[in-house]
C-alpha cells in the first residue's frame, strides 16, 4: 500500500527542522551570504538541536533514525532555510555515514562518535574532486603509498566543501593506479595531521554561506588502520555513497523551489497593477501553477527514491532521475519567481536572486544533470 502520510516521528522532526530553518539559518543567511563565509555558529546550534547526524544509531552519539525518506524531508526544510549552510550540514554526515557503512567496529567506535559529539560539533569533508578529475573520477591523481606500517598521501584535491575548515577529511586516493577506478582506497585524515593544509578558497556565485576550497596533502603520513573499508575498494564506496546522497540533494532543490514559490505567490497576491494583484492575471496565475506542480512532481521522485532504498534495494536509477528532475526544476522556478518579481526580483534587497544564485549549482555537484543522464541511459541499456 502507498502511502503520503508521515509517521509521527517524520512529523516532529519536520517541525524541528522547519522551526530551525526560520528561526535560525533565515536570519543568517544574507549576512554570510554577503561575507561569503560559513556561520559554524549556526552548525554549532544545529548539532546540538540533533540536525546533523540523526541518522546513525544512538551506540555511536546519532539520533538513530535510520530512514532515507526522514533524510530527504528534513533536507527539504533546512534547505529552505538556507541551501549554502545546508550544504555544510550534509557533508558531515556524508563523512560520517561512509565511516558508518564501511568502517570497522573499532573506526565506527572512534571516529563516527568524533562526528557525532553535539558538544565539539566537528565538521567533516568528502575529498573526491580533483582539478583533472571531476565526473571522470577515476582520472584522480592523488596517490596513497604504503610505507612500512603507514600510508603516505600526496595530492591536491579541489571544490571541497568545508575544505581548510573541516576537522575531519574522508580522502579517496588511488592506492593502485594502474587499475585505475579500482585503484583507488579511502582513508580517515584528521585536519590536524602533519602535512594536510588548506588551499585556495572559492568565490562563487551561489551557496556563498558555505565554505569550498582546496585541500593540500604533502607527505600526510597516516597509521595503516586510517584506511577506511578495504584497499582498492573506494570508487565502489563512492558510488554507493552518491546513490544515497543524489535524493537528498533532490530533496535540497525542492526546498530552494518550495522557497522561491512560497515568495513569488506571496508577491503575486499582494503586488497590484492595473487596479488588481498581478496574481489575477492569467500569465502570473497559471506561471505559478507550473511552479506547485513541478514542485510537487519533484517531491515525489526524491521520496520514491529514498523509500526504495529504505527497502534495501537499489535505488540508482530513482536517484538519478529525482536528483536531475528536482535540480532543474529549482533553477526553472527560481527563474520564474524572479521574473514574477521584474525588477525587484533582480535586487538584493530581495531574496530571490539568491535562491536562484544557490539553486544553480545543485544541477551540477554530486553529479551533473548530464551525468545523471548517462546513469539512467546505461541502466535502460541493461534492462
Amino acid at each position: 500500500m502507498i502511502s503520503f502520510t508521515l509517521t509521527d516521528e517524520q512529523r516532529e522532526l519536520t517541525q524541528l527542522a522547519r522551526r530551525f530553518a526560520r528561526e535560525e539559518m533565515r536570519p543568517a543567511a544574507p549576512e554570510y551570504d554577503e561575507k561569503e563565509s560559513f556561520p559554524r555558529f549556526v552548525y554549532e546550534k544545529a548539532h546540538r538541536a540533533g540536525l546533523i547526524t540523526y541518522r546513525f544509531p544512538e551506540t555511536y552519539g546519532g539520533g538513530g533514525v535510520d530512514s532515507l525518506l526522514t533524510s530527504c524531508i528534513l533536507s527539504e526544510e533546512l534547505f529552505w532555510g538556507c541551501a549554502g549552510i545546508s550544504t555544510s550540514f550534509g557533508v558531515t554526515a556524508l563523512a560520517a555515514g561512509l565511516i558508518y557503512r564501511f568502517g570497522d567496529e573499532e573506526q565506527k567506535r572512534h571516529w563516527l562518535r568524533y562526528l557525532c559529539d553535539p558538544d565539539a560539533a566537528r565538521l567533516g569533508a568528502v575529498c573526491l574532486t580533483e582539478p583533472e578529475a571531476g565526473s571522470d573520477f577515476g582520472s584522480i591523481r592523488t596517490r596513497a603509498v604504503a610505507d612500512g606500517d603507514e600510508w603516505v598521501l600526496n595530492g591536491r584535491k579541489c571544490f571541497i566543501t568545508n575544505g581548510g575548515i573541516a576537522d575531519l577529511y574522508l580522502v579517496f586516493a588511488k592506492t593502485k593506479p594502474e587499475k585505475g577506478a579500482y585503484g583507488i582506497s579511502l582513508f580517515l585524515v584528521p585536519a590536524d595531521r602533519p602535512g594536510i593544509s588548506p588551499g585556495k578558497k572559492e568565490r562563487k556565485m551561489g551557496q556563498r554561506a558555505s565554505h569550498t576550497g582546496d585541500v593540500i596533502l604533502e607527505g600526510v603520513r597516516l597509521p595503516r588502520e586510517f584506511l577506511l573499508g578495504e584497499e582498492n575498494m573506494g570508487f565502489l564506496y563512492a558510488m554507493k555513497m552518491l546513490e544515497d546522497s543524489r535524493p537528498m540533494v533532490g530533496a535540497g532543490a525542492v526546498g530552494v523551489a518550495r522557497a522561491a514559490y512560497e515568495y513569488a505567490l506571496g508577491y503575486a497576491k499582494e503586488r497590484k497593477q492595473f487596479g488588481k494583484p498581478i496574481f489575477k492575471n492569467q500569465s502570473i496565475a497559471f506561471l505559478l501553477a507550473d511552479m506547485k506542480t513541478k514542485i510537487d512532481a519533484a517531491r515525489l521522485l526524491v521520496w520514491r527514491a529514498a523509500e526504495k532504498a529504505d527497502r534495501g534495494e537499489s535505488s540508482a536509477m530513482e536517484g538519478s532521475m529525482a536528483k536531475a528532475f528536482a535540480a532543474e526544476t529549482a533553477m526553472e522556478v527560481t527563474t520564474h519567481a524572479v521574473q514574477i518579481l521584474g525588477g525587484y526580483g533582480y535586487m538584493r534587497d530581495y531574496p530571490l536572486e539568491k535562491w536562484m544564485r544557490d539553486a544553480k549549482i545543485l544541477s551540477i555537484y554530486e553529479g551533473t544533470t548530464q551525468i545523471q543522464k548517462l546513469v539512467m541511459s546505461k541502466l535502460m541499456e541493461a534492462e
